[in-house]
């Protein structure tokens, strides 16, 4: 079976390299070709087929859009990401209503980025890995049907029972853009830490806080579980002040529910707020500390990389792509010594030149 071929199109030199040195950091077995205009990118799809197709939305002649319209046109289930540094609502609803599988602004985060990548692909995630760390097959499908219930009733998108670091144990259902799963779900979890912290300072056991995020392109309800885990539900105007009681009560109902089923798989804790010692909870944090990079850990991502490339590194960069400052150089081909040591191409100090 051939590998997946991505394609990737930019004007700029510099950010093909760096997005290209972030999917090599995965260590898939892929074929990547790079193009500097919708037209160079029409001859390579003229040859072959392509399996992603990852484009910066202005392009010299066609734009990311007209050129994904004919990829699909060769090749109708070929997926798509979009990448812009226009911030204006209109050109991301145009990206949107285009069809294309995810959109991501720059600076680009590269955690989603490689996360996308690897999802759209159907490869083995391994930024933010989807396969459930529930051991047991019963008391996982209790839990999946449990959540699936909610989210019938609750007429929700997408029901998830998270952990602590951030992966989703079970999930119900989608959310309407999971482009930016990985740093929606980092961002959740911040604030979980924080609520736990409250909780203890209030002698709540377990917390009793949730979060509601409303309106915008949908609404989002948050709540503590017990000290390891959290419940999370999307969906358009689940929030209405109508229903919000109702769906709160719910929500807390279930939550005892769900605490059960853990506790039945040693992945709860006791009332006392005590892990319980069990086999599944010590393979579970062995297993997350060594293959599971921190979503937020960018230079973890290109552990396995020839080039590595630090935050800082990656800020700078996009910083001096969007102000246009590597437009600036008459050949294309050519970089300046700084920014080769951004991408990580230059030697370091006490190095031979």
């Amino acid at each position: 079976m051939a590998n997946p071929r991505i394609l990737i199109v930019d004007d700029q030199r510099d950010v093909i390299r760096l997005l290209r040195s972030a999917i090599e950091s995965l260590n898939h077995e892929l074929e990547i070709v790079e193009a500097p205009s919708g037209e160079e990118a029409l001859l390579e799809i003229s040859r072959r087929q392509v399996d992603l197709l990852v484009s910066d939305y202005r392009l010299p002649g066609i734009t990311g859009v007209e050129l994904m319209q004919k990829v699909r046109n060769r090749r109708a289930d070929s997926k798509v990401i979009l990448i812009t540094g226009l911030t204006d609502d209109k050109v991301r609803r145009e990206l949107v209503q285009a069809g294309a599988n995810a959109i991501f602004e720059k600076p680009v985060p590269m955690a989603d980025f490689l996360d996308a990548v690897e999802r759209l692909l159907g490869l083995v995630r391994t930024i933010f890995p989807a396969e459930s760390e529930l051991d047991l097959e019963v008391q996982r499908e209790n839990l999946s049907s449990l959540l699936g219930n909610l989210r019938q009733r609750a007429e929700a998108l997408a029901v998830f029972l998270l952990s602590d670091r951030g992966r989703i144990l079970v999930r119900a259902g989608e959310l309407p853009d999971s482009s930016m799963e990985v740093s929606l779900l980092s961002a959740l979890m911040a604030i979980y830490s924080a609520g736990q912290k409250v909780a203890r300072f209030a002698h709540q056991e377990p917390a009793s806080s949730f979060h509601i995020f409303k309106g915008g392109d949908h609404d989002l309800v948050f709540i503590p579980v017990d000290q390891h885990h959290a419940l999370l539900m999307a969906g358009y105007d689940i929030t209405e002040s109508r229903q919000l009681a109702l769906l709160l009560d719910t929500l807390f109902s279930v939550r005892g529910e769900v605490g059960k089923l853990l506790q039945s798989l040693g992945l709860a804790v006791t009332e006392r707020g005590e892990e319980q010692a069990s086999e599944v909870q010590a393979e579970l944090a062995e297993s997350v500390e060594e293959d599971t990079p921190p979503a937020e850990d960018i230079e973890a991502l290109f552990k396995h990389s020839k080039k590595k490339m630090k935050p800082e590194d990656v800020d700078a960069f996009w910083t001096d792509a969007m102000s246009g400052a590597s437009s600036v150089r008459t050949n294309p081909e050519v970089i300046s010594y700084e920014q080769a040591k951004q991408l990580g191409l230059a030697p370091g100090e006490g190095e031979e030149r």
